[in-house]
């Protein structure tokens, strides 16, 4: 089975939530998840931004870690086509050079809309919502999916959170589909 490759948007890695569920499903090599110093940059900020009481050093050793535990996650060298591409928003176009160079199969993002179909389909890259994205995701190995949801939620603690809770988490930051999904296998979860 060929494993789908996805460059994860920034909007996706600041939900803290939406980002540990998609590096447990990377580092169990369910997908290939790719992104770039520039994604990490804006994810940071964005955080930073809307939560300035973070702990910036935090972060990075968020950024670090990702980095560090998922295969081949980083992207670089993708600078150079940036200013060849065309995008509603210009400052998106990294995002869609770095998913060209990491060649990536899509971009999970949040904002649909600055990632028109005519846009990327000379360079095979659809653009998905996460909810898409990890329904798909869930449809192709709904065992390994499973378990990837059971190690997130286990290293909940503080507090710790039922199925239900989490579940309910996973709705909030608008994975509604996937979640509803879910329920049906909460005994695996």
């Amino acid at each position: 089975m060929t494993v789908y490759t996805a460059l994860l948007d920034a909007n996706v890695l600041y939900p803290a939530p939406m980002r540990d569920l998609l590096m447990q499903l990377a580092v169990m090599d369910v997908f290939h998840a790719k992104w770039s110093a520039d994604i990490h940059r804006e994810w940071i900020e964005a955080l930073m931004r809307t939560q300035p009481h973070r702990d910036r050093a935090k972060l990075e050793h968020t950024r670090d870690q990702m980095d560090r535990h998922t295969r081949d996650g980083l992207v670089t060298d993708y600078q150079g086509l940036i200013a060849s591409l065309t995008l509603p928003d210009p400052d998106d176009r990294h995002v869609l050079a770095a998913a060209i160079k990491g060649r990536c199969d899509a971009i999970v993002t949040q904002n649909l809309a600055d990632f028109p179909e005519p846009a990327l389909a000379p360079y095979g890259i659809e653009a998905l919502h996460p909810d898409d994205f990890l329904l798909n995701q869930m449809s192709l190995d709904p065992a390994a999916f499973c378990t990837a949801v059971a190690k997130v939620r286990a290293r909940l603690k503080n507090p710790p959170y039922s199925v239900e809770d989490y579940l309910a988490t996973l709705t909030r930051q608008g994975l509604v589909a996937t979640a509803g999904e879910l329920r049906q296998y909460a005994a695996l979860l």
